[in-house]
């Protein structure tokens, strides 16, 4: 008897908002760059932080997810927290930037840029 396996879910879910951004990214990406990284560094008064830099190698234990515009990886020691998550790009007149709605977060700081698990 064979067993199927089920399409597994992407851990995060992009708007097209991020999708585009993501593509922009790309387009303006410097040379060996394979797509972007999503990561969670210990920053910030809360505790953990969302980064997003350009990547140049994929490492093992990191999710992969095609967007229309290249490539997401998101930090294998990160996915936990970020699990459920949606991942916007916002604009307006003063800022612009990736926003998060993060169902894992517990807590976060004033300023938003860090969040606590």
């Amino acid at each position: 008897m064979a067993t199927t396996l089920r399409p597994r879910p992407a851990p995060l879910i992009l708007t097209a908002s991020a999708d585009a951004r993501i593509a922009d990214l790309m387009a303006r990406a410097p040379a060996g760059a394979i797509g972007v990284k999503l990561s969670t560094p210990r920053r910030g008064c809360s505790g953990l932080a969302y980064s997003v830099d350009y990547v140049t190698e994929a490492k093992p234990f990191d999710e992969r997810i095609e967007t229309p515009g290249g490539t997401l990886f998101v930090d294998g020691g990160s996915i936990l927290y970020l699990v459920g998550s949606t991942m916007d790009w916002v604009e307006d007149d003063f800022t612009a930037g990736f926003v998060f709605a993060n169902p894992n977060a517990k807590g976060a700081c004033g300023c938003g840029e860090s969040f606590t698990v």
